[in-house]
């Protein structure tokens, strides 16, 4: 009786071991393909995208975006200059940048509270070193 105790107790715990590990490989696959959802945006949708303030005014254009640790961490946005001449970069937080779409008009649009002067004296970001372009 008591053999018979111990392997019923020996394949339980076998079986459990088994189903937690099926149980965490369809988790992983599971976590791995994900969907757009309706109100993502695409980097592609971002990059060149004209920054207005709240007088309508263009005050940058967003050329790159910064991945940290896998979450979006700023956008370094061109400033100043004409034509690629004169402009320089800073990296504005993306909580500082409102980004919406208009479904009437399928544009995208981006806002932010700041002034072109308060953009020119930010401190500047230079594609050099592990950036360079």
């Amino acid at each position: 009786m008591r053999r018979l105790f111990i392997a019923l107790a020996t394949t339980a715990a076998l079986a459990s071991a088994a189903s937690a590990q099926a149980a965490t490989a369809t988790t992983t696959i599971a976590d791995t393909f994900l969907s757009a959802k309706p109100t993502d945006v695409l980097s592609y949708n971002l990059v060149g995208l004209n920054i207005q303030n709240g007088d309508k005014e263009t005050i940058g254009e967003i050329k790159d975006l910064i991945i940290s640790s896998g979450q979006l961490s700023g956008y370094i946005v061109s400033v100043g200059g004409f034509l690629g001449m004169g402009e320089r970069y800073v990296i504005v937080s993306p909580g500082a940048v409102k980004v919406t779409y208009n479904e009437g008009d399928k544009k995208w649009s981006a806002t932010m509270s700041a002034t072109k002067e308060q953009l020119k004296t930010a401190r500047e970001f230079k594609y050099e070193g592990r950036w360079a372009k």
